[in-house]
């Protein structure tokens, strides 16, 4: 059983900014496709809001999350403790993809340190608050983020980045649209 919250208030915001990882869950519309669960990390995600978070969406392999949010918008990011008290929270909300080429995109990266690899913002309205007990969610110690994707940003370049997103983004595995090949 979880309990809601009105909103995600001072002590969430700091829990979250205390987490070495979330979990970001989205579904096509098609009860053919692919549901999706990604896990992220790196100093990437931020409370703007009670109601409004974000975080950075790095270069990556598929592009499953932007596919989804633009066909229908619906995600889940979840946060559990691996360390201390134990604490579940999910945040379910609207989100959407704004990439370098969207007026958004210049106010909301301010908000992030500088990372080679950020491909976009997924920008979330949040709708509904709950945590749980994460009883059952082992302890495990955080010893530091990964640098093999800043590495390997770094390695390509900018353009070999937009190369790489233009083979290997454009489309979901099931086929939606995800990134315009011109991002």
């Amino acid at each position: 059983m979880s309990d809601l919250h009105e909103c995600i208030d001072p002590d969430l915001a700091s829990w979250i900014s205390n987490q070495g990882v979330f979990f970001v869950a989205t579904a096509p519309l098609s009860t053919d496709g692919h549901v999706n669960l990604s896990p992220k990390g790196g100093d990437s995600f931020r409370v703007l809001g009670p109601m409004e978070v974000a975080y950075l969406d790095y270069t990556g392999s598929g592009a499953e999350t932007a596919a989804h949010l633009r066909e229908n918008g619906r995600v889940v990011i979840m946060f559990c403790a691996f360390e201390g008290s134990p604490r579940i929270l999910r945040l379910h909300g609207k989100g959407t993809v704004i990439t370098a080429s969207d007026p958004q995109f210049t106010e909301l990266v301010k908000r992030f340190p500088d990372n080679l690899g950020t491909r976009a913002i997924v920008h979330v309205l949040v709708g509904r608050v709950a945590t749980s007990c994460g009883y059952a969610v082992p302890v495990m110690k955080f010893i530091g983020h990964r640098d093999g994707l800043d590495k390997w940003a770094s390695a390509k370049g900018p353009e070999k980045l937009k190369d790489y997103r233009v083979q290997n983004n454009p489309l979901s595995i099931d086929g939606l649209p995800a990134f315009d090949r011109e991002q």
